[in-house]
């Protein structure tokens, strides 16, 4: 019970860090600028992984797209791919963890259903690692330009996309390492059970091989029972 438990509570450790991480992909701020010039006009400048916006003191918002792909600088194409391979390894490390769990009927036998639940682990530890690199290379970006002095464009700071896709890393890794400890247990239980097949099959070779060992009793509990049987005989 305690085992099945863990599981859960793994469970929806990895798909809260998941689906922080999806929401992620699609959150606007991923820095974010402000500039104030009079009490009345204040901007502010706000860019994710696919566009870059400005929104004005009255709320409207003016967004442009990137315009190509080939045109983006490097760390937003790798930030790109780290973030939807992050997703696509959590998709398939929950459907990998309802398999594998034990309080599910599917997936065949206890050693069987441990190492799915590991396999499971092991992509939501991957999702983790990718969706944590893709935020810290955005992050050493911002940062690394904001602490620049020689560096004269307009200078951002980081958004709150940022630090929900940190929290989605810790999530993810932290409930891959508890399904990866299924497959510890998966593998004991299996050596448990082949020692045990290994056991009883020497126990019965060895009685095939000596069937007298069965029937030989003790001289001395035969003369004893014969004896009590000459004395009772006639009683």
């Amino acid at each position: 019970m305690s085992n099945m438990m863990t599981e859960i509570m793994a469970f929806l450790l990895t798909i809260s860090g998941w689906v922080l991480t999806a929401s992620t992909v699609a959150t606007d701020y991923w820095k974010v600028s402000s500039v104030d010039g009079t009490v009345i006009t204040t901007a502010t400048f706000w860019s994710n992984l696919w566009k870059t916006c400005v929104t004005d003191s009255t709320g409207v918002s003016n967004c442009k797209d990137f315009p190509s792909m080939l045109a983006l600088d490097g760390y937003i194409q790798v930030c790109r791919g780290l973030m939807i391979a992050a997703v696509c390894l959590g998709f398939f490390g929950a459907t990998l963890a309802l398999v594998g769990m034990k309080c599910t009927k599917i997936g065949g036998s206890e050693t069987t259903k441990a190492r799915i639940a590991s396999v499971a682990g092991f992509n939501f530890i991957l999702n983790g690692l990718c969706s944590l690199a893709a935020c810290s290379l955005y992050a050493h970006r911002i940062t690394s330009e904001f602490f620049d002095p020689l560096f004269v464009a307009q200078k951002f700071e980081l958004g709150a996309a940022l630090f929900i896709g940190w929290g989605g890393s810790v999530l993810c890794i932290l409930g891959g390492l508890i399904f990866c400890l299924s497959l510890t247990e998966g593998l004991s239980l299996r050596h448990a059970e082949r020692s045990y097949n290994r056991d009883a099959s020497f126990i019965s070779i060895h009685q095939r091989h000596n069937p007298s060992t069965n029937l030989q009793k003790d001289p001395q509990d035969q003369g004893g029972t014969s004896r009590q049987f000459g004395r009772n005989a006639y009683v």
